[in-house]
């Protein structure tokens, strides 16, 4: 039933074989998706060779350069994207970065550079590529962001990161209620922590995860693929009633009051 053949989809935000968005794309190409993927270029072209090796298999007919921080960047992305496909149904946006020193320790101390670079990248950025993308997405569109349940609440040491996904999520619903009328939708997906590249940076990510193991009426956390899954549903005429949505794909966790585990609520 799930069916994306001859939707274009452009994936943001892989970075090797643990990334969400690694997952994501997986499930789209599944679905019959036509790919682009985009990396962060770096100066030795690391990255670039690293990704490219990665996603060879799901065969993605555009592979571009995409730093979020730089706008002529963008827009050269997105013109490729225009020229190549003329137009774009799927944007998938898995960007988020604050500096290591911020994510552990006192909140307090959260320095005014590191949060104005978590800020840009993890939230500002999916403003702008929204809106790159909008004139793209001439016959309508999805557009799906990652977001975490530490931007709802306090969750140690992810500290600005929290802030930065409250931001991300208030930006879904702004964008949701703009973009409506040209049938686009705009949702996030708030994941259980998955062991990631990123998530490696926030302090105690060990101990976050076996929490939610105890808690979470599953009995677990969840897998890339299983994100991946919500994905391509949020991206297919299945999910076409559903926008501005924050959906929990956590095993559960996000419903329970209790921070013990669930013998002992039992």
């Amino acid at each position: 039933m799930l069916n994306l053949t001859g939707k274009n989809a452009l994936v943001t935000g892989i970075a090797n074989n643990k990334s969400i968005a690694w997952g994501i794309a997986q499930q789209l190409h599944k679905a019959g998706a036509n790919l682009g993927i985009t990396y962060l270029p770096d100066e030795r072209g690391r990255m670039e060779k690293k990704v490219a090796e990665l996603v060879e298999p799901l065969q993605p007919s555009l592979f571009l350069p995409l730093n979020v921080q730089d706008d002529d960047q963008i827009q050269a992305t997105f013109d490729t994207v225009r020229d190549q496909w003329n137009q774009l149904d799927i944007l998938i946006h898995c960007l988020a970065f604050a500096s290591k020193d911020d994510l552990s320790g006192d909140f307090s101390k959260t320095s005014r550079a590191g949060f104005t670079t978590a800020l840009d990248i993890s939230a500002y950025s999916l403003i702008k590529l929204a809106g790159v993308a909008k004139p793209l997405m001439t016959n309508g569109g999805s557009i799906v962001t990652m977001t975490y349940f530490g931007g709802v609440k306090v969750i140690p040491n992810y500290n600005v990161m929290g802030i930065a996904k409250a931001a991300l999520e208030m930006n879904v619903r702004y964008l949701a209620s703009e973009m409506g009328a040209q049938n686009i939708r705009v949702n996030a997906i708030s994941a259980g922590p998955i062991r990631t590249l990123a998530s490696s940076a926030v302090g105690g990510i060990l101990d976050m995860i076996h929490h939610v193991e105890a808690v979470a009426p599953l009995g677990r956390t969840v897998t890339q693929t299983e994100v991946g899954n919500t994905a391509a549903f949020l991206c297919s005429d299945l999910s076409s009633g559903i926008t501005g949505q924050t959906i929990y794909v956590d095993a559960g966790y996000e419903i329970m009051g209790m921070t013990g585990s669930k013998s002992a609520a039992e």
